[in-house]
């Protein structure tokens, strides 16, 4: 089975898909393999995705710290979401993973700026709300 199931194949990620809290990988997975076979285990600066039995096919170091008791994984239609929460909130992350995958100089400039914007937004509607609740 691991000769099928080459790690160019298994895995690909989708950049730009994160908050100001959090990170969102995406892993698409093998098909020909039942979805209880599957595990990922996080870590504070580590990650592996795989196959019950086999070696992790995903292995690497993240970029930046999670909260571990606030990532998770869930599966569905073929493909693997892993939720990763921030344990810096507001930091960009050019990658999931550490040396893979970075993002051009450009992108992660408009990724730092709609993530201060999304900052930005949250922390006006709080001090909209605070306001609000104090003159009721």
């Amino acid at each position: 089975m691991a000769e099928k199931l080459s790690p160019e194949k298994r895995h690909s990620f989708i950049h730009g898909d994160q908050t100001i809290e959090e990170v969102n990988v995406y892993i698409v997975l093998p098909s020909n393999v039942p979805t209880k076979m599957f595990y990922s285990k996080i870590q504070s600066k580590h990650i592996e995705v795989g196959i019950k039995g086999n070696p992790p096919y995903l292995n690497h170091d993240l970029t930046f710290p999670v909260k571990i008791d606030s990532s998770f994984w869930t599966l569905e239609d073929g493909t693997m979401h892993i939720t990763l929460q921030k344990r810096d909130k507001g930091q960009t992350w050019p990658s999931p993973i550490l040396g893979q995958g970075q993002l051009d100089p450009y992108s992660a400039d408009l990724e730092q700026k709609r993530l201060m914007l999304q900052r930005f937004q949250e922390e006006v509607f709080s001090l909209d709300w605070a306001f609000a609740s104090m003159s009721t």
